[in-house]
């Protein structure tokens, strides 16, 4: 009709919605095995700061003695810095008092005495958790002068080594495939909003219009849609980790709020990055292709 205005395509205007509600899930997706990334690594590290060993002392040392083995395990490469208490001093008595809490059973009542020892719990270095270092360590620590025995759990230690190693390799494999996918899922979004503009572009280039002044529209719009994917994957991840806290506080223990922000860091660079660099190549592969290919 003569009366009704047309609307005018504006260049990169193409439909938005569908565009950023697919680089949205497919960021989420991609956020939320990085998220559980960061609580297994964090997870991994609080079973390492609990492998400990157990040096148990001879009966009626001196506070002398005790001050020098204390000194000469508190100077060992092998004890884990990064822990509050790597060193705790445990006496028999307390160690007693534990037992009987524990286990209901007092044992002054049928043996008259307490056959425990004072000893020491050391928290060992995730370098040194491996059996062989171990037993090394063992050795080294039984030759200190008041030293009864040193004891540890041989089992944990290859269990937890085994299952690092096999889940390292999942979680790397993992990454990689998800990673590809995402990328793919991004371009091929991208590329089928850009075929329904083909027609626009190849109008332009018709009038005269320079690549990158057809180029330019396109790329800026994708970053937007990039960024806007982002943030809304980025809040959705925030509300349901704070969800998921607040269900199972045990996750707190486990939750390192400085990787997360790592993480929405990286998926914002990801979904800029994908979305600009996808747009780029549909574009300078539209802009190849002759009028009958366009068909």
């Amino acid at each position: 009709m003569a009366g009704r205005k047309m609307k005018k395509k504006k260049p990169g205007g193409y439909p938005s919605a569908g565009v950023i509600f697919s680089i949205t899930m497919a960021l989420f997706v991609a956020g939320l095995f990085g998220i559980l990334i960061t609580f297994s690594r964090q997870l991994e590290k609080v079973v390492q700061d609990n492998v400990r060993i157990h040096v148990y002392l001879k009966h009626d040392l001196g506070d002398s003695t005790l001050l020098s083995i204390k000194k000469s395990l508190a100077t060992q490469e092998f004890i884990n810095k990064s822990v509050q208490k790597p060193l705790i001093f445990v006496s028999r008595q307390e160690a007693a008092k534990q037992f009987i809490r524990e286990t209901g059973e007092d044992f002054y009542k049928f043996m008259g005495e307490n056959p425990l020892h004072d000893s020491f719990i050391i928290s060992v270095s995730p370098s040194y958790q491996s059996s062989a270092l171990l037993s090394g360590i063992k050795k080294k620590i039984e030759k200190i002068k008041g030293v009864h025995f040193v004891d540890y759990d041989p089992n944990l230690i290859e269990s937890i080594n085994k299952n690092r190693n096999t889940i390292g390799i999942v979680l790397a494999g993992s990454s990689l495939t998800l990673f590809l996918v995402v990328i793919t899922l991004i371009r091929n979004t991208l590329r089928l909003a850009l075929f329904s503009q083909r027609f626009l572009i190849r109008s332009m280039q018709l009038v005269g219009a320079t690549r990158g002044f057809i180029i330019m529209p396109f790329l800026y719009r994708a970053s937007g849609y990039g960024l806007t994917g982002a943030v809304i994957s980025g809040s959705l991840l925030i509300g349901l980790v704070t969800y998921a806290t607040e269900v199972v506080p045990e996750l707190k223990v486990i939750m390192n709020p400085g990787e997360i922000l790592i993480v929405l860091g990286i998926l914002t660079t990801l979904g800029i990055f994908v979305s600009v660099w996808s747009t780029w190549r549909a574009l300078t592969h539209f802009l190849s292709l002759s009028l009958d290919e366009l068909y």
